[in-house]
């Protein structure tokens, strides 16, 4: 036994810190797959294989594509281990991997250091545990502010039991930025409900907002917030996130008057774009009908889920930090300027290279998995005949790679290989990202110089 422990140890030992968050995320969703393919968790016939993998995948990943309805599928049990897959795949990107190496080595050794340093790259400290302490602590304390200002409002609709579960269920996932709903239409009855959707919108906006941003703007209220004192990332993110829910809900707004929303009031259509426009970077809820909604709505909300949250938060996406970077890149270079500069401060070209190698890096993968499930979907039938639906499974795979949850309602009819594709792209849309950010800041750099050379562009 000491042997094979001894072994067990050196294997655990050479995991790269890119393995341990791969592997961390692996192992609950195995876990999650048995678990979720079991009786108890289900309230009629037990799930097969591919699809209880692809509802822990799903959760895990904080997605909310569903192949099966969540509220009418699952028993109570089953709902809570989606709420548990739900927690640990929402606390995932800043502590999960973490616990999970210290969980194998017994210690913080440099891999974690790495990953949690990279995550929260804000913060100078080798006090791991009291930073880890601060973001379970403000990840609780957002959830149970969530639920307790919840409960009331779905007391008037349903029993005790039912209003407090759901809004324990809902505020987790919202603040999560998970998009799993124990109501068969999201949130579509409570369209019009301000108190409700303002809830659900600042528990997503929270928690895509990032760690890094929610600790500096509580550590700068005691003196006073002031804009121009915060970090150039919190700026960054602030400015980004709000603009995008603007940009968003104006869209929406317009194009959805005369077709989704053609019979709400003038409020109702005010709340819904914007929720919907808040909900899109990563959270999954909807208060419309996907299926319902115009085509530059679809663009709209395409592009929102493809840029995500903000770096160091719950949610996936690109994040709002490598979309400003990238674009004051290309502003750089068409003014022909040395440096890219953002709100008069240089970025290390370290910096620049990460956010467009993720850029591309997220781009294959959208265009990758989108050739792959319409080979699989899609009949030998001209573009005409399969216009609708190739836009439907772009929909599908940015949403599965956003880490968002939003569907136009194909989830379900697709083959058993194409939710296989989905289930590896929710994995890779969650822990890509983070892992390319890892080895793009190793610290041993490769300098190999080569006889230059020139090469046409465009």
């Amino acid at each position: 036994m000491q042997f094979f422990r001894t072994q067990y140890k050196k294997i655990i030992a050479k995991l790269s810190p890119q393995a341990i968050l791969v592997l961390s995320f692996i192992v609950v969703i195995l876990i999650g797959t048995y678990l979720l393919a079991q009786p108890f968790s289900v309230t009629g016939s037990g799930l097969n294989f591919i699809d209880s993998l692809f509802t822990a995948t799903s959760a895990a990943c904080v997605t909310g594509l569903i192949v099966v309805d969540t509220a009418t599928c699952f028993s109570f049990a089953g709902k809570i281990i989606i709420l548990l897959l739900i927690q640990l795949g929402g606390l995932g990107i800043m502590t999960f991997s973490v616990f999970f190496l210290f969980f194998l080595r017994g210690r913080f050794g440099i891999g974690g250091r790495e990953i949690i340093q990279e995550t929260l790259a804000f913060f100078n400290t080798i006090n791991l545990r009291a930073l880890l302490n601060s973001v379970f602590l403000f990840t609780f304390t957002f959830e149970a502010a969530g639920a307790l200002l919840l409960f009331p409002r779905f007391l008037m609709d349903m029993p005790l039991k039912d209003a407090f579960f759901n809004a324990v269920f809902h505020s987790i996932s919202a603040f999560c930025n998970a998009g799993f709903s124990n109501f068969p239409d999201s949130l579509m009855r409570y369209q019009s409900d301000f108190y409700i959707n303002i809830i659900i919108m600042l528990l997503i906006i929270s928690g895509g907002l990032g760690f890094i941003v929610i600790y500096e703007l509580n550590r700068k209220r005691i003196d006073g917030i002031k804009f121009n004192r915060l970090s150039l990332h919190s700026r960054i993110v602030l400015i980004y996130t709000l603009s995008l829910i603007l940009i968003g809900m104006a869209g929406i707004f317009v194009f959805e008057y005369y077709v989704s929303m053609k019979e709400s009031g003038l409020f109702t259509k005010i709340i819904a774009s914007l929720f919907q426009s808040v909900t899109a970077r990563t959270a999954g809820f909807n208060t419309i009908d996907i299926g319902a909604i115009s085509m530059p709505s679809i663009f709209i909300l395409i592009n929102l889920m493809f840029i995500g949250a903000s770096p160091a938060s719950c949610g996936g996406g690109i994040k709002t930090a490598t979309l400003a970077i990238v674009l004051a890149f290309i502003r750089s270079k068409l003014k022909d300027q040395k440096n890219v500069n953002l709100f008069y401060n240089s970025l290390p070209l370290k910096v620049v290279t990460k956010a467009i190698v993720v850029m591309v890096f997220a781009l294959i993968v959208v265009l990758l998995f989108s050739f792959l499930i319409s080979v699989t979907e899609l009949n030998i039938k001209s573009f005409a005949d399969n216009s609708e639906q190739f836009i439907r499974i772009v929909f599908e795979v940015v949403s599965a790679f956003g880490t968002v949850g939003l569907s136009t309602g194909i989830t379900p009819e697709m083959s058993s290989l194409s939710r296989i594709f989905i289930t590896a792209l929710m994995l890779i849309g969650r822990v890509g990202p983070l892992t390319i950010t890892i080895i793009f800041t190793q610290k041993k750099e490769i300098d190999i110089q080569y006889a230059e050379d020139n090469i046409l562009v465009g």
